[in-house]
């Protein structure tokens, strides 16, 4: 009798006189071969009681709805979509339900979610399975990763999910995603990591893991699992042009998403490192106009007057190839690793110039945008609070050289559709000069009278700079 040449090296079975006899060579068993279950009941057992759906309230006046698009996708571009549940009543000043999915992080009653599931509600609840839903809390958000954390009363034998490590997730590796898609509680899809480090153009902090486990409507929040059980990421979005799942979701790394919701529990509020540097990339064509030997490093196109970079002594044209010890490949790598550094933190960068490399250390600033964000966060969390509804940026030497030199206040980046600034006239591009008569230096000053006004019942009075005319803009919530 022949052996069959087709089956496994490491094991080879063959039947004499009617016993099995199996051959095993030295080969040894992959440790990762080992540790794949066969199915994943049990692991979905053990974690499916920590997922819970979340649902929110917000009342809102009738608006006509948006053509092709939905309230929870303004911020992606067209195909890319965050997902979560929402019902709205035909009449006018009836609550407008969202339904959404997240995750218990400790036993204390800490549970991760997305903050466009929670955003602008005036309520939130969170149910267990088929249990009644409790009250939470919001503690603090991020829209810069999308990421939200709320707080319930802590439940009787309240299960707990386990952050686990994202960078060691490859592609090609099991993943395990839990919700409620379209309010379908404890619904459970496997898949595996299609792709790392993706940028889906929703801002510059993108850096997210691509999977084909199935992720719908209502998925938003809730915990990608490797095959060992562990959060390995928070399902945020799809690429779809049908609006429904085709087998590309995005979610946010647990290495994101665990330094996130950790600073937001400590402080309610995220701190992002900043240097203000304006960057490009270098093409081929740029590495030989520099006299470079290859594209690697970023090319500093401006710096911010004033700002971290500018002292330290960073200059436009420089190329920057290494921060600390690690290389830079992107714009957006360097962008990624100077937020995630603590605001007074020393960054050694380091930077070819005239073709000699130098080091240069930074003392890494706060964002100024962040600042702004975190007050209009803060607010929003608030029943009675609003958001206004844009996104500011400080004047930078780019936009001072197309407003002219004399440029003053805040620029208008992007404005949410049907918000508080776009009812009223507001558009990207503006520029906010003064807010009750007041001038503005930064995002900040905008969000800290946008909450006054709130807190007064009263317009808030915006003086704007459009097309080199000015105008008066009063905004009401």
């Amino acid at each position: 009798m022949t052996h069959d040449s087709r089956l496994p090296v490491r094991l080879r079975a063959n039947v004499i006189g009617g016993a099995l006899l199996l051959l095993a060579s030295a080969a040894p068993v992959p440790a990762l071969a080992q540790q794949v279950p066969t199915d994943f009941t049990a692991i979905v057992k053990q974690k499916m009681p920590s997922v819970v759906a979340v649902t929110t309230k917000q009342r809102v006046e009738e608006r006509q709805q948006r053509a092709q698009s939905t309230p929870d996708d303004q911020d992606l571009p067209d195909l890319f979509r965050r997902f979560f549940e929402e019902r709205s009543s035909p009449e006018r000043q009836q609550p407008r339900q969202g339904l959404g999915s997240g995750f218990v992080i400790s036993a204390d009653g800490y549970i991760v979610t997305n903050n466009h599931v929670i955003e602008d509600a005036d309520d939130i609840h969170v149910a267990f399975g088929e249990n009644s839903p409790v009250p939470a809390k919001l503690v603090g958000r991020d829209p810069a990763t999308d990421i939200a954390v709320l707080k319930i009363e802590p439940q009787p034998n309240m299960a707990v999910t386990t952050w686990g490590n994202s960078d060691a997730a490859e592609p090609g590796s099991w993943v395990i995603a839990i919700g409620s898609p379209f309010g379908l509680g404890g619904t459970v899809t496997v898949g595996v990591v299609s792709a790392r480090s993706r940028d889906i153009q929703s801002g510059p902090l993108d850096d997210y893991i691509q999977t084909d486990a199935a992720i719908n409507r209502g998925n938003s929040g809730g915990p990608l699992f490797n095959a060992r059980g562990e959060v390995i990421g928070v399902n945020t979005a799809i690429f779809s042009p049908v609006g429904a799942n085709i087998g590309i979701g995005f979610a946010v790394p647990s290495r994101t998403a665990q330094t996130v919701a950790e600073q937001l529990i400590r402080t309610g509020r995220v701190e992002r490192g900043y240097v203000g540097l304006r960057l490009q990339e270098i093409t081929p064509a740029i590495a030989q106009a520099l006299g470079r030997p290859d594209d690697k490093g970023v090319l500093v196109a401006s710096v911010e007057p004033g700002g971290p970079a500018e002292k330290a002594g960073i200059k436009s044209g420089d190329v920057i190839t290494r921060i600390g010890d690690q290389a830079v490949e992107s714009g957006r790598d360097l962008t990624r690793t100077v937020a995630g550094l603590k605001p007074g933190t020393q960054a050694r960068l380091t930077v070819v110039r005239g073709g000699n490399t130098q080091e240069i250390t930074v003392a890494v600033g706060q964002r100024q945008e962040e600042q702004a964000a975190q007050g209009d966060a803060q607010q929003g969390s608030e029943a009675e609070g609003k958001r206004l509804g844009v996104a500011l940026a400080p004047i930078d030497e780019e936009a001072r050289r197309r407003l002219g030199s004399d440029a003053t206040g805040v620029l208008v980046q992007q404005v949410a559709p049907n918000s508080p600034a776009a009812e009223n006239g507001i558009r990207p591009g503006d520029v906010i000069v003064s807010v009750n008569n007041r001038d503005v230096t930064r995002p900040a000053d905008v969000a800290q009278a946008w909450s006054q006004a709130q807190k007064d019942k009263k317009p808030v009075l915006l003086r704007v700079k459009r097309d080199g005319q000015y105008l008066f803009v009063a905004v009401t919530a």
